[in-house]
C-alpha cells in the first residue's frame, strides 16, 4: 500500500477511499455517544455513586474554584486601589505629616519582650504570629492613647510635648468611655 502524505502524517489508501460521513450522520453519532454518556453516567459506580452525581460534583467544584479565583482577583483590585490611594494621600503630605508618618511606619514593640510578657501572662508558649497580632494591637492601642493625649493638651491650651498629666487623662477619658476595659471594675450582666 502506497502512503499519501498529509497534513497530521501519513494516510493509506484505504483511509483515503473512506468517505467523509455526511452531516446527517456525524449528527446520528454525536446523538449516539451521547445517550450512551448519560446511561453510563446513570449506571451506580464502584461505591454505588453515579457517574451523573460525580458530574454534578465537579460542576460543583469547578463553580466553587471559579468563585474562590473571582474573590481573589476582586481582593487583589481591591489592595491595588487602596495602595493607590495611600500613594496619593501620603504624596500629599506635608514635611511634618510625613516625617510623623515615617515615624509612625518605623515603630514596633520589640518582639521578644511581647513573648515574654504573653508568655508570664498565660503561662505557655505562643507562636510568632500571636506575638506579632499583639504587637500590632498594642501599637494601636498606643496610637489611640496619644491621640487622646494630643487632643486633652490642647484642649488644656498647653503645647506639646506631652506630658504624663496628659496620658493620665487621657487614659481617664477613654476608659470612661468604654473604650478601655477596666480590669478592678467588673460590671454584672445578669444578677
Amino acid at each position: 500500500m502506497a502512503e499519501i502524505p498529509s497534513v497530521h502524517g501519513t494516510q493509506s489508501e484505504e483511509e483515503k477511499e473512506t468517505p467523509e460521513p455526511s452531516a446527517e450522520q456525524r449528527e446520528k453519532r454525536q446523538r449516539d455517544e451521547g445517550e450512551d454518556e448519560v446511561k453510563e453516567a446513570e449506571s451506580p459506580g464502584p461505591l454505588g455513586v453515579t457517574e451523573r452525581e460525580d458530574t454534578s460534583d465537579l460542576s460543583q467544584n469547578k463553580k466553587i474554584k471559579v468563585e474562590i479565583k473571582e474573590r481573589r482577583e476582586k481582593k487583589q483590585k481591591v489592595d491595588e486601589d487602596e495602595i493607590q490611594k495611600m500613594q496619593i494621600l501620603v504624596s500629599s503630605f506635608s514635611e511634618e505629616q510625613l516625617n510623623r508618618y515615617e515615624m509612625y511606619r518605623r515603630s514596633a514593640f520589640p518582639k521578644a519582650a511581647i513573648k515574654r510578657l504573653i508568655q508570664s501572662i498565660t503561662g505557655c508558649s505562643v507562636s510568632q504570629n500571636v506575638v506579632i497580632a499583639m504587637s500590632g494591637i498594642a501599637k494601636v492601642f498606643v496610637g489611640e492613647v496619644v491621640e487622646e493625649a494630643l487632643d486633652v493638651c490642647e484642649k488644656w491650651a498647653e503645647n506639646p510635648p506631652l506630658q504624663p498629666r496628659h496620658m493620665r487623662e487621657a487614659l481617664r477619658r477613654l476608659k470612661s468611655r468604654g473604650q478601655i476595659p477596666d480590669s478592678k471594675h467588673k460590671k454584672i450582666l445578669f444578677s
